[in-house]
């Protein structure tokens, strides 16, 4: 059912919310209070919705399947039109997920892997294709720090630590968006045609001085969301498509799903997940420019240990007695949120959460606990990488139908 007038223009895409210390929109994420962000704020400065615990009993009964940590632990925690895209599945129609990269860089690290560990799980609770966009001529339109060609060898590269998350390649389809733009060109320009240059200035900053592919990369990155996108997949059925995605794109998919609305299609659904902070702290970022603000899909088992020793930033007491007689300030410790976005264990999650927040547990109780999880999975992950050769690479980006559509029908 299609939004009323008045209901479309409460989602008009803006430039950026109105949280004091706060900047947030898909090029930077500042946060100037450094403290955890108060993402109820951001949800009603955003007009998104809370997922509610509803939400949660739906998805399990559905999948018969339990759901994601990150889903039972509030990690995506907003959504636009997750009913409608619940809805659809259970009527049969199915949907699709479409999520993507920008590669910057040849390593990527562990904040890097939360929408493909979470898109993963959608894929295999729900099976339903995955198509994944790895938008290098965004880069060389925003960064231009080298040229198209390495932008594209930085897609493979990153192509290969995704199929490292365990995607089924008879049901994901990845593509450079370099490459694969012609395909869905037809949409392209409608995108184009129905945004103005005067919202694209007010969303993204835009300005007369900016090269002309930023201002033309939004209707590339809005494009696959339409399922007509993927002819080879779809053929010319119209499905849902759900994104997981950092709060910090939702102003492209503000963008998409105002356009969806003029063009009469289901509007993309939207899931959107909280920030993994720099190790520095929820003040910092993640970045190649500084090694160790982030624990890289490249580091060693030693690396990482130094990392978290050295460079997390704890919320425990200066001293054993200060920590032991007031517990470890929660809200600004990096050790104890990597460990609710890590670890599985719920139990013992609730544990370290009450033992270290009244001084029981030690920051160096904390900090091994988390060299431990990490330390796992990145050895994991390297080691699935290696098994990833460029052969396999060339089968995910194959043209083909993908083996979970169409959908099996409901009983």
């Amino acid at each position: 059912m299609q939004q009323s007038e008045q209901e479309q223009q409460k989602e008009q895409v803006i430039a950026q919310n109105e949280i004091p210390d706060l900047i947030i929109n898909p090029y930077e994420v500042v946060n100037n209070s450094k403290k955890q962000i108060d993402y109820d704020k951001l949800i009603q400065s955003f007009g998104c919705q809370r997922i509610e615990q509803t939400h949660l009993d739906r998805i399990q009964a559905l999948t018969q399947k339990p759901v994601h940590h990150y889903l039972r632990r509030g990690i995506f925690f907003s959504h636009r039109d997750l009913n409608q895209v619940l809805d659809a599945y259970e009527a049969g129609k199915g949907f699709y997920l479409y999520t993507g990269r920008g590669p910057s860089g040849e390593s990527m690290h562990v904040g890097h892997l939360m929408p493909f560990i979470f898109t993963k799980y959608l894929q295999e609770a729900f099976d339903v294709p995955v198509v994944i966009e790895l938008s290098d001529d965004e880069k060389f339109f925003h960064k231009s720090e080298t040229t198209l060609e390495e932008y594209q060898r930085y897609g493979y590269e990153n192509a290969k630590d995704i199929i490292a998350c365990g995607f089924d390649v008879n049901k994901t389809f990845i593509f450079l968006s370099s490459q694969y733009a012609g395909h869905m060109y037809h949409n392209i320009c409608k995108f184009q045609h129905a945004i103005t240059y005067s919202q694209l200035r007010g969303i993204f900053g835009l300005n007369e001085s900016d090269n002309c592919g930023k201002v033309a990369y939004p209707a590339v990155q809005a494009a696959p969301s339409l399922s007509s996108s993927f002819k080879h997949i779809f053929g010319k059925d119209e499905v849902m498509c759900l994104v997981p995605q950092g709060i910090d794109q939702d102003p492209y998919f503000r963008m998409t799903r105002d356009v969806c609305y003029k063009l009469k299609v289901p509007k993309t659904g939207c899931i959107h997940s909280q920030f993994l902070p720099g190790l520095h702290g929820f003040g910092t970022k993640m970045g190649t420019t500084d090694p160790t603000s982030a624990i890289f899909l490249t580091d060693t088992a030693k690396e990482i240990e130094e990392k978290i020793k050295k460079h997390a930033l704890s919320g425990g007491g200066m001293t054993k007695k200060e920590h032991q007689e007031k517990g470890a300030d929660l809200t600004v410790d990096v050790p104890y949120h990597y460990l609710r976005f890590f670890l599985e264990d719920d139990a013992r999650l609730e544990e370290i959460r009450v033992q270290y927040g009244k001084g029981v547990m030690m920051t160096s109780e904390v900090k091994k606990e988390l060299i431990n999880v990490i330390t796992k999975i990145v050895t994991e992950h390297q080691q699935r990488r290696a098994l990833v050769t460029d052969e396999i690479v060339q089968k995910f980006m194959e043209l083909r139908p993908l083996s979970n559509y169409p959908p099996k029908k409901n009983n």
